[in-house]
């Protein structure tokens, strides 16, 4: 369905008061063609796509509604925060481990696997960790244990990890943080071959955010994986966020350049982090276009061999980071806030119905 098409098929729905439905490495998700496709999840494993979204703390067992929608329509999951190193090692040497038990327990329960976030970033560190006076020996030591102690605890049951979040600047260079200053960047290949080493079968991914179309700083996240690679580093895919307005998505024809380049490197590439906010009170305009944003971002997903996960960043605009974070802006998700699906969540289940 061209673009076109798609929006004059959405406005039409939405004046008649309907719906827009139509009756026509390893990965994280095999591919099965018995699946009921009347939910997303179903709807997915048509295509083995991983669907899933990010989960706040504690949410799936103190929300059932959450619960329930969340098992009914996504094969995979990913913690929000809970398994950052200021929420899992907040003292040295001192794991915190029920929230990230509590989650990993709950995707099990409704077969769904997971994605670990993250194992090394700049920000969401613990106080004892961000310290500037650590040598470069206690730098690695500290990174090792970390590392090797999270991958380790659920080797077999997180099915691929986040290994190094945002590392890479706007302009293509390594952003200035206290690995790269402590370490240097070599700090990079060491984090993703100890983690290699904690879990030897789960996929492991570099995932940033503005780096899905094409621009230095996607020119940066190829360059880094392309060399990292040719290291013989142990490295099975990229995310990408795409956290993103509906007025201004990245170009559709620049992202299917992006991902092409990536997969070709035998890369698997994840959307990871997708939310698409627009002005709100929301309108019915602002939704099409929201729509129309998730549904070029599938298509464009399902045509690349190389995309074999999309998650959202969230359930439900009632636990959305967006309005706190962008003035004036929300409505993000693919749920409202009393759990209702969205015009984005029909184009999305259409789509992954109407494609072979």
């Amino acid at each position: 369905m061209t673009h076109s098409r798609l929006c004059s098929t959405i406005l039409a729905a939405m004046l008649l008061g309907g719906s827009v439905a139509c009756d026509s490495a390893d990965t994280l998700d095999d591919e099965d063609t018995t699946q009921d496709d009347s939910t997303l999840r179903g709807a997915a494993a048509r295509h083995g796509l991983a669907m899933g979204v990010a989960v706040g703390t504690g949410l799936q067992r103190t929300d059932s509604r959450f619960a329930e929608v969340l098992g009914r329509e996504f094969n995979i999951l990913v913690a929000e925060n809970t398994m950052k190193p200021a929420a899992i090692q907040p003292a040295q040497g001192v794991f915190s481990w029920d929230e990230a038990d509590q989650l990993v327990a709950f995707a099990e329960s409704r077969d769904m696997k997971v994605r670990g976030h993250t194992l090394l970033w700049h920000e969401s560190l613990p106080s004892w960790m961000n310290s500037p006076t650590w040598s470069r020996e206690q730098l690695l030591a500290i990174l090792e244990n970390h590392i090797k102690t999270l991958v380790g605890r659920y080797k077999g049951r997180v099915a691929a990890w986040d290994v190094v979040n945002e590392a890479v600047e706007w302009n293509g260079t390594l952003r200035e943080t206290l690995w790269l200053n402590g370490i240097g960047p070599e700090y990079l290949e060491w984090v993703f071959r100890w983690a290699h080493e904690a879990d030897p079968d789960a996929l492991l991914f570099y995932n940033d955010y503005g780096a899905e179309g094409l621009g230095q700083k996607s020119d940066g996240v190829y360059n880094l994986l392309r060399d990292l690679l040719d290291a013989g580093v142990p490295v099975h895919g990229v995310g990408m966020q795409m956290h993103v307005a509906a007025a201004s998505p990245p170009r559709m024809s620049d992202f299917k350049t992006n991902m092409a380049r990536l997969a070709n490197l035998g890369l698997q590439i994840h959307i990871t982090e997708m939310d698409v906010r627009i002005p709100i009170p929301a309108t019915d305009a602002g939704l099409v276009q929201q729509a129309v944003v998730y549904r070029d971002v599938l298509d464009a997903c399902l045509a690349e061999d190389g995309c074999t996960g999309l998650l959202t960043w969230g359930l439900t605009d009632r636990h959305s980071w967006v309005p706190s974070s962008f003035e004036g802006y929300g409505s993000a998700l693919l749920f409202d806030a009393e759990y209702q699906p969205k015009l984005a969540y029909q184009v999305m289940l259409d789509g992954l119905r109407e494609a072979d």
